[in-house]
């Protein structure tokens, strides 16, 4: 990433306050007497099944992490050459869905049929607005790190819908389903606007690569440590029973729906979240330094750069 994409980047407009860089999810643009304008792009390459509402949420959540309200987002997909009309129709109507409940407008995009696309990728770009000098100050050492919700919940979603048929041969499809319908749980918009109120010093939506990544690219950005309670990072039973059948590492998946936060006073924010009817966990904090460490019962573990995300893993093998 440093090497061959961002030393490529070499305009730089006055107008960019937050570009691209390691753990940056959204782009800033302020402009004379005008909101802030925060962007973000998410490509998703999966199976008709939950891809253009994998790429549109995360879109979203990108711009709310960003401390902005999303308003708009433009959709670019590319399908494989034998794809018929009503799985198109299926896509845009997962995108049309989420957009009404969080009052975004889907403003343009590209569609086109592809040779050599094997999945549909969608890109989703999404466009928010923040009012000019209300970005947060920003993560320091000796800040609570909440999470909201659960980990892994976008990863179980699309193995759960995926692999049904699999899943179903050794666990209640009862169970199944309702780890498919953790959909209803993928966006992260209000909790990042009660952070926000609540004073919330930054924000990071967990997304690829887990909740590892997440903590990562985080202590990367603002140039902390971490120590972190293996033990208080919430995940459903639901996500430890399919990442099991598949052999996958639960804090390494696909995580959309959890939002990471820093905070001076953890206790405040999470109380201020639970009054929403969100629910929430003080997971760690952030340290002087650079160690970034995870404890599970004593045990230390040591934080390495993210990896390629779980899901992956699971699609290859089965």
């Amino acid at each position: 990433m440093k090497r061959s994409v961002l030393r490529k980047i070499d305009v730089h407009r006055q107008e960019v306050i937050d570009g691209a860089g390691v753990g940056t999810d959204c782009a800033v643009l302020s402009f004379a007497d005008a909101d802030d304008v925060v962007l973000s792009a998410a490509p998703v390459n999966a199976p008709v099944g939950e891809v253009s509402a994998c790429a549109v949420t995360t879109a979203l959540n990108n711009i709310a992490a960003g401390g902005a309200e999303p308003v708009g987002v433009l959709l670019s997909i590319l399908l494989p050459e034998n794809t018929e009309e009503e799985a198109l129709r299926y896509m845009m109507e997962q995108a049309r869905d989420i957009c009404r409940a969080c009052g975004v407008q889907i403003v343009g995009g590209h569609t086109e049929v592809a040779p050599g696309v094997l999945y549909p990728v969608v890109t989703a770009t999404g466009i928010g607005k923040r009012q000019a000098g209300r970005a947060m100050r920003g993560v320091g050492p000796n800040m609570d790190l909440v999470v909201s919700k659960w980990i892994g919940l976008e990863g179980t979603v699309r193995l759960a819908v995926e692999h049904r048929q699999e899943l179903c041969a050794r666990y209640p499809a009862r169970m199944i389903d309702e780890a498919a319908d953790y959909r209803r749980f993928l966006s992260v918009i209000p909790e990042a606007a009660t952070a926000v109120k609540s004073g919330a010093c930054g924000m990071h939506d967990v997304s690829g690569g887990g909740i590892y990544a997440a903590l990562w690219e985080l202590a990367q950005r603002a140039g902390v440590g971490l120590a972190v309670d293996l033990k208080k990072i919430p995940v459903r039973q639901e996500t430890i029973e399919i990442c099991e059948f598949f052999g996958l590492n639960p804090y390494e998946l696909l995580s959309g729906g959890c939002l990471l936060m820093a905070a001076e006073n953890g206790a405040a924010l999470v109380e201020a979240l639970e009054r929403e009817d969100i629910p929430a966990a003080v997971i760690g904090q952030t340290t002087e330094g650079s160690e970034r460490v995870v404890y599970n019962d004593g045990e230390k573990r040591y934080l390495d750069k993210p990896k390629t995300d779980q899901i992956y893993y699971a699609a290859a093998e089965h």
